[in-house]
């Protein structure tokens, strides 16, 4: 039986030209890049040029990338590290109900520490509704979080247009935004500059890089207070001995990402819009969750009625097809999905959505196969549950 991955959003495989880049420094560079040796000046070498690599592709300088162990480590520095450093500016900070839980529980971490936190609406195809983001600034908002293309349901938010309003209100360059860029990396243009943003996370994990670093574009002027302490290391922002290797290869995936969007981007949203025009008349009980055009071009989140999400997952497994429902970093949660219950008046079906993400080993064929399937195990389901 042939394995079919369209879990991509939750982890890609290390491409092989990635790996290749790695593996030097696997092998055989492997100083410590704060030592004044040769091994550590080799190191700290393989670094600056990865900085400097990466802010060319964001048009940014090489002073603003700093690098973190993790995705959800870049969100918690942004939200924890502006409200820790301009805290005496304010205590006012706007997330969106969508974002995903580095930023929400870190939001939340703040709360209870005395800040003040506003939660903004989305609409039912997951957009933040922009009237309430401008009535929501006040004096006293340090910080706005909006993320770029939510992990769920794939939706796009209007991170250039979200960006010229705060503009506008800004004072002393307050309140700062930040986007989580995760999802985004591969799919949408990564110009900091026309984005117009001050703080931006993305990982290496969702791009066919290795797991366990991160990166956080920083704009010069942004003051942030660090959140893991005892180094010097990132210009004073994250201390601990900074993975040579990974980083090498984190900034391999960047540049293959950037060279490879538009192409792949046009390929994955046709055999998107493909599975999605027939997976609605195969199953009439089925719904799109989000947005039909501003989402992601490999992301497809369904509801089907009278279906709980986790057993058409593991129903799925059984014929090796390998989804989820919705963010895998909190797959173990059986509490409904935070995202689903923001667009969805009705509670029950928080439960019942499932996340199909596909990549770049994904193809026709493997939808099709999975359109087969379906149908087939929807009307198990179903037969199992009326005999309950």
């Amino acid at each position: 039986m042939k394995n079919i991955y369209l879990d991509y959003a939750a982890s890609t495989n290390l491409d092989p030209l990635v790996i290749r880049k790695m593996m030097p420094y696997l092998k055989g560079y492997f100083g410590n890049p704060s030592s004044l040796h040769k091994m550590g000046r080799e190191a700290k070498f393989i670094i600056e040029n990865s900085r400097r690599d990466i802010a060319k592709i964001l048009n940014s300088r090489p002073e603003e990338i700093i690098f973190t162990g993790s995705g959800t480590e870049a969100d918690n520095l942004a939200v924890l590290g502006t409200a820790y450093g301009y805290k005496d500016k304010g205590k006012h900070i706007i997330i969106s109900k969508i974002e995903h839980k580095a930023v929400l529980e870190a939001a939340k971490k703040l709360e209870r520490e005395g800040f003040k936190i506003t939660y903004l609406n989305v609409d039912k195809n997951g957009l933040i509704k922009i009237s309430e983001l401008k009535k929501s600034i006040k004096p006293d908002t340090i910080l706005v979080s909006i993320i770029a293309a939510n992990n769920e349901i794939g939706v796009i938010q209007p991170i250039a247009e979200i960006s010229k309003i705060i503009k506008k209100i800004k004072n002393n360059n307050l309140p700062i935004f930040h986007t989580d860029f995760a999802q985004a990396m591969g799919a949408m243009p990564l110009k900091v500059d026309k984005l117009g943003i001050d703080l931006m996370t993305f990982n290496g994990s969702k791009i066919y890089g290795p797991k366990g670093i991160g990166c956080l574009y920083i704009k010069n002027g942004v003051k942030l207070e660090p959140i893991i302490i005892g180094g010097e290391q990132e210009n004073h922002l994250r201390a601990g001995t900074e993975n040579t290797a990974s980083i090498a290869g984190f900034t391999e995936a960047v540049k293959l990402s950037e060279k490879l969007r538009v192409r792949e981007n046009k390929r994955l949203k046709n055999l998107r819009d493909y599975f999605i025009k027939n997976i609605i008349k195969l199953l009439p009980n089925c719904r799109l969750n989000g947005h039909p055009k501003k989402r992601l071009p490999n992301n497809i989140n369904i509801s089907i009625k009278g279906i709980e999400g986790e057993s058409l997952i593991l129903m799925l497994d059984k014929y090796g097809i390998f989804a989820s429902t919705g963010s895998a970093c909190s797959a173990s949660n059986l509490e409904p999905s935070h995202v689903i219950s923001a667009i969805e008046t009705d509670p029950e079906l928080s439960h019942i959505n499932v996340r199909f993400s596909l990549g770049r080993k994904t193809t026709k064929k493997d939808i099709d196969y999975v359109l087969k399937i379906m149908p087939q195990i929807v009307l198990k389901l179903k037969t199992i549950s009326s005999l309950k």
